[in-house]
């Protein structure tokens, strides 16, 4: 699991521009003025391998009040809840100021894993006298970086990634469970599916939205299999991300849908599909991962023998993007088909896993050209001369070609509906690489 690590401390000390600095990304705002961050802002970081999400917070001044600082405040103390290292920025040219203990002093109090990193030394070489005085800050070694020319950052990266999750530490056993992340819209019932398939009230569950603030893990272990299942936050439109707490949440969300291998993702029988449900079930057709769409809540509507039917056939037209998807209709307060749920989530798991040998694609690629020949443009016809499967997680396929212009996105839709005619794939995304290959015919 990729780790977090929030970069606090008081305004103007250069936090956004270590943020920049790290992440590659010219993301955060950088400004002379004190306060330009007022929210947290995330990016993903890599250092030796190792992959974190970066947070740079707004700049923290304790007693304030001024109504904008307090919250920036909160903001940082929300970043700090959530991460698994901070790493405190103060200021070499101004020194140790009263904020920069307070802010010390309520870092000590998180118990987390805190680096103190003194900024703008950007001078290579013997430290100033001034650097010493951040010892009285009470959090060990200073590291002197430059947050402008990047010296210094390196050290405190090789300090930073001693104290994160690493991937390499999940149990190997772990490996035996199929991760299930449990997505969609606040108040779907994704706490009371996990309760369900638990058997136990382990998740708190509330008509109130966004009661789940975090991802939550739950090993699962029955008849069907060995699964974990990770509870999300409600991922809830951006304009409607009125509470802070959730912004958070929903960057939790996308690093569980990350993990996970299979996405259950949830839709409210009792009001029907909606916009931000796509935008939900987009974030895991985007990564790739085996999806399910699961109908919560169909005990509480009033049903005839054609309801399911019309239903499914709707959201076949919703879900249009993700046809490949299988609709189950469940009820988590009643348990309803959750044995199925479960039967389809080893399925979904081995279709995103699948490899298809290079001697039988290239079957189905001469017999799909033969039915439909490849389209043509100004005499010039496209060839396909090969295909294979690059990767899985989820199925990857490489079409090496003569024009990547002339192999459209109409029939290279028609070539993967002929795969999954053949080989099924049925509730993964698939992926194709077109690349261009010189000939010499004429």
């Amino acid at each position: 699991m990729a780790g977090v690590v929030a970069i606090v401390g008081r305004p103007n000390v250069g936090k956004s521009t270590l943020f920049n600095k790290l992440t590659g990304v010219r993301k955060a705002i950088v400004d002379d003025t004190p306060g330009v961050t007022r929210d947290r802002i995330y990016g993903d970081c890599e250092w030796l391998g190792h992959r974190f999400v970066l947070i740079d917070t707004g700049g923290i001044e304790p007693e304030s009040e001024d109504i904008i600082l307090k919250q920036m405040k909160r903001q940082a103390q929300l970043a700090i809840d959530s991460a698994d290292v901070i790493v405190l920025v103060t200021d070499l040219r101004t020194g140790v100021v009263a904020t920069d203990m307070e802010v010390a002093s309520m870092l000590r109090k998180s118990g987390k894993p805190i680096l103190l990193a003194v900024n703008k030394c950007d001078t290579v070489g013997e430290l100033p006298p001034d650097f010493y005085e951040f010892y009285n800050l009470g959090l060990g070694e200073p590291f002197a970086i430059s947050s402008v020319h990047g010296h210094g950052t390196g050290d405190m990266l090789d300090e930073i990634i001693k104290y994160l999750p690493q991937e390499n530490e999940e149990s190997e056993d772990e490996d035996e469970y199929i991760k299930v992340a449990v997505i969609g819209k606040p108040n779907v019932g994704k706490s009371s599916l996990v309760n369900a398939v638990l058997g136990e009230n382990r998740m708190i569950v509330s008509d109130i939205a966004g009661t789940t603030r975090d991802a939550t893990d739950s090993l699962v272990e029955n008849e069907h299999g060995k699964f974990i299942f990770i509870d999300t936050a409600g991922l809830r439109r951006k304009s409607k991300v009125y509470d802070q707490i959730e912004k958070y949440s929903v960057i939790r969300a996308k690093m569980a849908v990350e993990r996970a291998q299979v996405c259950v993702i949830m839709i409210d029988a009792t009001e029907g599909f909606t916009e931000q449900d796509s935008k939900v079930a987009g974030i895991a057709h985007e990564m790739g991962k085996g999806c399910i769409i699961a109908v919560n809540k169909w005990d509480a509507v009033e049903k005839d023998g054609k309801t399911m039917d019309k239903e499914r056939k709707k959201l076949m037209e919703d879900f249009s993007f993700m046809s490949y998807a299988p609709i189950i209709f469940i009820s988590a307060k009643e348990g309803l088909r959750l044995d199925r749920l479960f039967e389809l989530i080893k399925f979904v798991d081995t279709q995103n896993a699948m490899r298809i040998s290079t001697g039988k694609l290239n079957e189905v690629l001469a017999d799909a050209t033969a039915r439909v020949q490849p389209p043509t443009d100004k005499g010039r016809r496209l060839k396909i001369f090969y295909m294979t499967q690059a990767s899985t997680r989820p199925p990857t396929f490489v079409c090496f070609v003569n024009s990547a212009e002339l192999f459209h996105y109409s029939y290279q839709r028609y070539i993967d509906n002929r795969i999954r005619e053949v080989f099924g794939l049925e509730g993964t995304p698939t992926r194709m690489v077109i690349r261009e290959r010189e000939t010499n015919r004429k």
